[in-house]
């Protein structure tokens, strides 16, 4: 006869591990939840398919032990369908008929173990102490992920990747000197995050911190937006109002996209950076003001410089200083703590108790690429969460584009795979990672992680292949 466990950690395992009995038995049922409860295990049963769903539904059990010939349905049937409510949840199948081949199958489709009748209470038992063993470490394990979440975030940034550690570090020796800064990086990166830290760091972090999408305007509208008017200076000014840089005046103005200025209006700026002095629209009247200005874009403003469309000038006023913030393609190791973060935000946002990702769902995160950087991220978690009606996300509560399966095959012809040379596989990649830079030669070497005298001499080496190329040809 089965008696209580004496040992205290188990029997506490026990105790917090929730069984549901499923047979169209009745004297089944009421068999093993008897065994159950005498070994220590809160056991519920039912014949009825659809309560036991409920039960896995609710979160009222976290294992089900089910016989594998329930009338209506099979065991594989159910299984799946339990699957659906809860990732999490284990499932053990029991039979009359024990076979290897069907054993095998029900593993494959995610059964836990697979028992025969009559049942070996012992072998039940153990199965269900090493599941209680193991949600009990898993449990450790997220109080763990808890502390070090906490640990890796940093004025709002969230990050361990060793290029965000480097990044932070910069953020730190740079907030100690009141000078003019200058942040890339690809859209969605976070690049406002690292400005208001910025700012939180500096010895004026209680002053006002303004903000000013510089791309959001017209010139007209950010010019009044940044230096302010006087009433009847144009058209709707019906009163006076100051500009952003004299609301926060002794603090720091963000600029935001500033590469998408016009040249006069980079003029302006270029004379609130020299002469620390602004006119409001409309007025003669010259006014000081001390503001730390933040700067950000996406655009490479070296080329925008050659390309005549920023002044030079202004881009080493602004980039003395300069902040690269990484897309979210260079830190993979940061999504699963971004997830947690998101996750929590998101938890409270929509009174939803997520417990977290399946498997199969993590691995769908890691494998994408992330154009949009973490702001994609934070949208494919905000809309996950939304949609999804159990205790974990799983792949068909993500996007589309992240629920196919693994990565896309990679094409370099463009058509079906075929075999390439070494060099050639070389020559391409390293083609598509300065597309991917925008013809940023300094970024693609540091993506590549090679050095630019060995990116230029791929790309002389490359350059000079069609004309050896030809020359053979024509021999």
């Amino acid at each position: 006869m089965a008696t209580l466990v004496e040992h205290p950690a188990l029997q506490a395992a026990r105790k917090n591990l929730a069984v549901c009995v499923l047979d169209d038995d009745a004297s089944q049922v009421e068999l093993i939840t008897a065994r159950l409860e005498r070994a220590g295990f809160p056991a519920i049963g039912t014949t009825s398919p659809d309560e036991a769903l409920q039960n896995v539904r609710f979160g009222s059990c976290r294992v089900v032990v089910v016989d594998l010939k329930i009338p209506g349905e099979g065991g594989l049937e159910f299984l799946e369908k339990a699957l659906q409510h809860d990732p999490g949840v284990y499932v053990i199948l029991v039979t009359g008929f024990y076979e290897v081949d069907s054993a095998i199958e029900a593993i494959k489709h995610g059964a836990h173990d697979y028992l025969s009748k009559p049942i070996d209470f012992r072998r039940l038992e153990r199965t269900l102490d090493d599941i209680a063993d193991l949600a009990s470490r898993r449990s450790e394990i997220r109080e763990l992920e808890h502390k070090l979440f906490e640990n890796h975030q940093f004025q709002g940034i969230v990050g361990k990747s060793p290029a965000m550690l480097d990044m932070l570090d910069l953020v730190k020796k740079v907030s100690r000197h009141y000078s003019n800064v200058l942040i890339t990086g690809p859209t969605g990166c976070g690049k406002e995050l690292v400005a208001r830290a910025l700012h939180q760091l500096t010895p004026v972090a209680k002053e006002r911190f303004a903000v000013c999408n510089c791309s959001a305007l017209v010139d007209t509208l950010l010019e009044s937006q940044l230096f302010g008017h006087m009433r009847g200076s144009f058209t709707g000014a019906t009163d006076t109002r100051p500009g952003i840089f004299e609301f926060a005046n002794g603090g720091a103005v963000f600029l935001d996209e500033i590469g998408e200025t016009s040249p006069g209006m980079q003029a302006k700026l270029l004379r609130v950076i020299e002469n620390r002095e602004i006119q409001r629209v409309g007025s003669p009247e010259v006014r000081s003001v001390n503001v730390r200005l933040i700067a950000a874009t996406n655009r490479d403003l070296r080329a925008e410089v050659l390309a005549g469309r920023f002044r030079e000038d202004l881009f080493y006023r602004l980039s003395s200083i300069e902040i690269r913030v990484p897309g979210l393609a260079e830190r993979r190791d940061d999504i699963p703590l971004l997830v947690q973060h998101f996750l929590k935000k998101y938890n409270e946002a929509y009174g939803k108790p997520f417990q977290g990702l399946t498997r199969r769902a993590q691995i769908a995160l890691l494998q994408h690429d992330w154009p949009g950087n973490v702001r994609e991220l934070a949208n494919v978690i905000s809309s996950a969460a939304i949609t999804a009606n159990t205790d974990f996300i799983d792949v068909c509560d993500l996007p589309e584009s992240l629920q196919r399966s693994g990565r896309r095959a990679i094409s370099y012809n463009g058509g079906a795979w075929r075999p390439l040379p070494l060099d050639e596989v070389r020559r391409i990649h390293i083609q598509r990672v300065l597309e991917m830079c925008e013809g940023n030669r300094v970024r693609a070497s540091q993506m590549l992680g090679i050095g630019r005298t060995s990116l230029y001499r791929f790309l002389k080496r490359g350059s000079k292949k069609p004309a050896t190329a030809a020359r053979s040809g024509a021999g």
